[in-house]
């Protein structure tokens, strides 16, 4: 390669050594809120937070298109919803991926790395109901990527909630239920011989919360009271203790090895007793700093996770709240792109930095009327509350306690924003009027909505296109040049 070839090349790898560099952590980007931050926006938000992998729940196309030239690597997903038609059908598989994937790829595409196969398909809760589809879905897929010549760069996993998995005490014992061994045995099998990892998910909170026996500090990094003795082996922590469990069940379907990837950990802020900023910021900055420091587990001394995605980016005030208000409390940044605490996620930034020209609907809130009696408003807040999110009213929220009337203001105004500012959303026949004075009050915030009817001036390159399409313009003639000279 002559001088000139070189230097070509020594100039593309220090334009394309700009962050977000390639990372163990990664987030998981939810869209199941009345109040969403332009995509756009949100891949800035990713990049100055210099977060290189985003978990998706679906293939949204808004989304995969402000990702575009962004560098960040991807995780798109089939829904459970789908898995029965790609099972069913190569041409639907074929479809699927034409539509969801091959569109976006290419030069100065979407860096897609995972599809996620159903998400946590193999759950209790659902009795079986996707299980059966979760194999041939794959096999699909996975012919559909050979077909588009993307098999050896696009990988295939199945996200798995860690109920997948059970031990009678100890990590060491940890097995698949029953009723899932042999489908676990051909999901590793698959996933060895394709070079992917294990998804799961692991929730120490979930534990805490269903448990008034479990330990609070065996929830979180800072050591426990009550470890637990396993042998040689002691876990001074829950996701420890739960990953282990996840490395001995798979030893004992011969897959001991196998890459595991976490793939939703976190802890929400409010909706639950031990719901707060202050223990969401202690279990989250624990998590990173152990994966920051390579010590592994027990079991797998010395090795990390492949990949950690936190649970999640934003709160998404849509979630179902049937397992419980906290449901809608799991970002790391409020609904609008903004921090909730400091976090040092290991990237490069001490803390997280803030989400920039948020496209927000004017500073009005609809409040109840000071000038009328509200004794008869039950009807108006059930309306409002089942349309719009008032957990943060309830024990555990950061609302809680702040009177009648203001609960009232509080309701009428979730309600109002999520209609965008309608007028008519604030009349509550008289009990409602809009003002312009923030009704706000300690850690309340009475939110203003997001207007989604704007398009964010920020390029859907999602890294300012002078950055990212100037380094493939570059890529393209250090090609053309290699070419000529026969190097490629």
């Amino acid at each position: 390669m002559g001088a000139f070839a070189a230097a070509l090349l020594a100039l593309l790898l220090a334009a394309m050594a700009a962050p977000p560099a390639e990372a163990a952590v990664g987030v998981n980007w939810g869209t199941l809120s009345s109040h969403r931050v332009p995509p756009p926006v949100v891949v800035d938000l990713l990049r100055a937070n210099r977060i290189g992998k985003v978990k998706l729940f679906d293939a949204d196309p808004a989304v995969l298109r402000a990702l575009a030239g962004s560098g960040l690597q991807v995780m798109v997903g089939v829904t459970n919803a789908e898995l029965a038609a790609v099972a069913g059908s190569p041409a639907a598989a074929d479809a699927w991926v034409a539509q969801n994937v091959s569109r976006y790829v290419g030069r100065g595409g979407v860096d897609i790395r995972y599809i996620a196969v159903g998400n946590e398909p193999f759950l209790t809760s659902y009795q079986g109901q996707f299980q059966s589809y979760v194999i041939p879905a794959m096999t699909n897929i996975q012919q559909s990527l050979v077909k588009a010549n993307l098999a050896s760069y696009v990988k295939l996993v199945v996200p798995c909630n860690a109920d997948a998995y059970q031990s009678a005490s100890l990590p060491s014992q940890g097995v698949f239920r029953t009723e899932l061994t042999q489908i676990m045995t051909q999901l590793a099998a698959f996933l060895s011989s394709s070079g992917a990892p294990f998804v799961v998910n692991i929730y120490p909170f979930l534990s805490l919360y269903q448990s008034s026996d479990f330990p609070q500090d065996y929830a979180f990094f800072e050591g426990s009271t009550h470890p637990v003795v396993d042998g040689p082996n002691t876990y001074y922590n829950a996701f420890d203790g739960n990953f282990d469990t996840l490395v001995a069940a798979l030893g004992k379907i011969g897959y001991g090895q196998l890459p595991i990837a976490i793939g939703e950990v976190g802890w929400p802020t409010e909706g639950a007793p031990s719901a707060n900023l202050t223990a969401a910021r202690a279990f989250n900055q624990g998590l990173m700093n152990r994966v920051m420091n390579n010590k592994g587990t027990p079991l797998r001394p010395g090795v990390p996770p492949a990949d950690v995605y936190l649970f999640s980016l934003f709160d998404e005030e849509q979630k179902s709240i049937l397992p419980g208000n906290f449901e809608r409390h799991w970002g790391i940044f409020s609904f609008d792109g903004q921090a909730k605490y400091p976090l040092n996620l290991g990237l490069g930034n001490p803390v997280l930095k803030n989400a920039r020209e948020v496209p927000y609907l004017p500073s009005r809130w609809c409040i109840a009327n000071p000038a009328q009696n509200l004794d008869n408003v039950a009807n108006h807040l059930k309306l409002a509350c089942s349309m719009a999110d008032c957990t943060t009213l309830d024990y555990g929220g950061s609302c809680y306690g702040i009177g009648e009337k203001a609960n009232v203001s509080y309701a009428f105004n979730s309600y109002y924003q999520q209609q965008k500012q309608d007028a008519k959303s604030c009349d509550f026949d008289g009990n409602g009027m809009i003002t312009y004075l923030d009704p706000s009050m300690g850690e309340c915030r009475f939110l203003v909505g997001i207007d989604d009817s704007k398009s964010s001036a920020v390029s859907s390159c999602g890294c300012g296109c002078g950055v990212c399409c100037g380094v493939w313009v570059l890529f393209f003639w250090v090609f053309m040049y290699l070419r000529m000279l026969g190097s490629v």
